[in-house]
């Protein structure tokens, strides 16, 4: 049966999980600190608790700080480029994402920008770009002066500027277009994918040292495409492909033997993809393949 308290706590926990996720741009690890946050609730107690939202939104926001200090050390040991985890929104597990503005601020470029801040600037950020937390409200989350919590926020959106895009596609364009790319790359249609590929197109991998994957960067439209038409070949030829909504915008799904080895987001400016990051660490592909199983 369930019980008053986890009544309570379940009107919050898609709150909590896009909280903490955005906080820590790894969905196991957001479950996890959802799980504790729950704990501490059943512990405290209803009765004890006079505001439910905010207690639980100041339990999971300092649970999250803790996590980060640990992760930043992990992260600095990580194998070739660290992309955040994938997660599918069209479940509205990130809530809803209605405009193109609350599409992008989930995206895996902002999320990768985010790791440019300081803990603490970047639960200000979060907080307040998010959830739209007042600084007096975020203040008391943070046990910070108001003042402390604008020029907090003041420098994390400094550090996590960066150029938009001009002309941001519908979902369906968007859709068409990853269409379009993978039917090029597979077809070696170079000239294909030059119109599709801006001219400083970058491709990001990771695949976190457990499977094989670029352990730089790439930069540039001439090697990208000699790296996707070579992936291709070798690596790509017997995968089935899939398009989902993750993080906020149209992604390919890579499917072997019915197991999900990989997702590429896609950073559209000016209608052609101006980024791509390619998630190939299987242990970051767990929870999308898990919630697309339910679909």
């Amino acid at each position: 049966m369930t019980t008053p308290i986890a009544e309570e706590f379940e009107r919050h926990r898609s709150r909590l999980f896009g909280l903490a996720y955005r906080m820590l741009g790894s969905a196991e690890e957001a479950e996890d600190t959802v799980q504790d946050a729950y704990l501490r609730f059943s512990g405290a107690g209803r009765a004890a608790v006079e505001h439910p939202g905010a207690w639980l939104a100041k339990v999971v926001t300092n649970l999250c700080l803790n996590r980060l200090a640990s992760a930043r050390a992990r992260r600095e040991q990580y194998v070739g480029p660290w992309l955040p985890e994938p997660v599918v929104t069209s479940d509205g597990s990130l809530g809803p994402l209605e405009s193109a503005e609350q599409r992008d601020a989930v995206s895996l470029a902002l999320l990768v920008l985010l790791e440019r801040l300081t803990p603490t600037e970047r639960a200000v950020y979060v907080l307040r770009e998010a959830f739209a937390y007042g600084h007096r409200e975020i203040a008391d989350v943070l046990d910070l002066t108001e003042a402390n919590s604008r020029q907090l926020y003041r420098r994390a959106a400094q550090r996590v500027a960066s150029p938009q895009a001009r002309f941001t596609p519908a979902p369906a364009a968007r859709a068409g277009l990853v269409t379009s790319f993978i039917t090029a790359a597979r077809e070696g249609d170079m000239a294909g994918l030059e119109k599709l590929l801006a001219a400083e197109v970058t491709w990001t991998s990771d695949g976190g040292g457990k499977v094989s994957a670029a352990r730089r960067p790439i930069e540039g439209r001439a090697k990208v495409m000699r790296f996707l038409v070579g992936g291709v070949e070798r690596f790509a030829a017997g995968l089935d492909f899939t398009v989902a909504e993750i993080n906020g915008g149209a992604a390919l799904l890579g499917w072997a033997g019915g197991r999900l080895v990989g997702v590429v987001a896609f950073e559209v400016r000016d209608g052609v993809i101006a980024h791509a990051r390619a998630v190939m660490n299987p242990d970051k592909l767990e929870f999308v393949e898990r919630r697309l199983a339910r679909t």
